[in-house]
């Protein structure tokens, strides 16, 4: 979404104003979009961690991994294999978000000091 900074001798809210509100809208977005992020992943892992290692235990323990039962390589191992694996994925997904966000606001800044005589 992108905000337009109105010319100078446009009624209304001025030029600084205008900026103002669309940085601080473009940082609502970002927020927004990490702890959307955040949130899947924190349900991920306790799925992984509380549900596959607590919850679901005995119906993993029917299958084994390396000569351990399921549930008890989840609440031993795969739990913290999980995390690892999540932080990674927060890492990439955090450093697109802000490149995108990074971006935008240098677009916003651009965009207010060019119309500027």
């Amino acid at each position: 979404m992108s905000h337009q900074i109105p010319p100078e001798s446009t009624p209304g809210p001025t030029r600084a104003e205008a900026l103002t509100s669309a940085l601080q809208e473009s940082r609502k977005r970002y927020w927004r979009s990490n702890l959307k992020i955040m949130m899947v992943l924190l349900v991920a892992w306790a799925v992984a961690g509380l549900g596959c290692g607590v919850l679901f235990a005995d119906s993993l323990n029917a299958y084994s991994l390396g000569g351990y039962p399921l549930g008890f390589w989840f609440a031993q191992q795969g739990s913290i294999i999980v995390f690892v694996i999540l932080i990674l994925i927060y890492s990439l997904l955090l450093n697109r978000l802000d490149d995108r966000h990074h971006a935008e606001m240098q677009g916003l800044r651009q965009g207010g000091r060019e119309e500027q005589p």
